[in-house]
């Protein structure tokens, strides 16, 4: 038996107008003829009373007697079950579990924080109850278990691997679903539905943090000194073919080469420049 059952209970309602009248027609008879037999309808109204519970909405019963798993109870109402069973109430609300960062390696060995966000619910209550000793305790260690085997197959990001497809800050969506369908395959066998599990916090640990901010500081400049140069080389270019199209000034390849230069610093310098007045010849 791996799987949940459902289990006919009576009406509360129904056994708790029987039990009360038999208690009062015994106490009635003690009380008036002295009838002991009627101890036997006391004592059974008494042992009756244990027998009734209430399931709330988005809750269950599990029902075990004697060690034997009997059914789960999951329509809402006042009901009645044998009083030797043993009732275990179980939640089937959705629960949210926002785990705090831990330390892990990604593919290239960089101690990374990661951080999940976890939606979840109780869909099999016999295997929560039985195949697992504490459901919610085996829901964090997967969770974590997951986690750490995900940032293993998957670089930080692309600066040191640059062939990597999949990274886990620029492939968000995929990592989000390959790390929902591993948590999903190791919480099957609790009984638990994955309804939805994704990286809330990514970073890297704060060890090597400072060395990698500057190193990806270091890349964007380095990205964006070549649109510049590239930029200005073109501007050069146009402005070249421009003075010798409209034959506003004829330059020798000394005179072409002198421009060039005083353009590109003027383009590509990360500070305004101070322009400096020839008012007489190049030499």
């Amino acid at each position: 038996m791996t799987q949940e059952k459902n289990v006919s209970v009576l009406s509360g309602y129904l056994v708790i107008f029987i039990a009360l009248l038999l208690i009062a027609f015994s106490i009635w008879q003690l009380a008036v003829y002295e009838a002991f037999w009627t101890v036997a309808l006391l004592l059974l109204g008494l042992i009756i009373l244990p027998g009734f519970m209430v399931v709330n909405p988005n809750e269950s019963k599990v029902l075990v007697l004697f060690g034997a798993y009997k059914g789960t109870v999951k329509k809402n109402g006042f009901w009645w079950v044998n009083p030797f069973m043993v009732k275990k109430n179980l939640s089937l609300r959705a629960r949210n579990l926002d785990s705090e960062p831990i330390k892990v390696n990604d593919k290239l060995g960089n101690p990374v924080m990661i951080g999940v966000v976890m939606v979840w619910k109780v869909e099999n209550t016999y295997k929560a109850s039985f195949d697992v000793d504490d459901y919610t305790s085996f829901v964090d260690i997967q969770n974590e278990a997951a986690i750490r085997k995900l940032a293993g197959q998957y670089p930080y990001d692309n600066l040191e691997d640059e062939d990597a497809e999949l990274t886990l800050r620029s492939s968000s969506e995929k990592v989000n679903e390959m790390l929902e369908n591993e948590i999903t395959e190791r919480l099957a066998i609790a009984g638990i539905k994955v309804i939805e599990a994704r990286i809330n916090y990514l970073a890297y640990a704060q060890e090597i943090a400072g060395a990698m901010l500057k190193r990806q500081q270091a890349t964007a400049i380095i990205s964006a000194r070549r649109k510049i140069v590239e930029g200005a080389v073109s501007m050069v270019e146009m402005a070249l073919e421009e003075l010798s199209h409209k034959e506003i000034i004829q330059l020798d390849e000394e005179r072409k080469a002198s421009m060039v230069s005083n353009l590109m610093v003027v383009l590509t310098a990360d500070k305004d420049v101070s322009p400096v007045l020839n008012t007489g010849s190049l030499y």
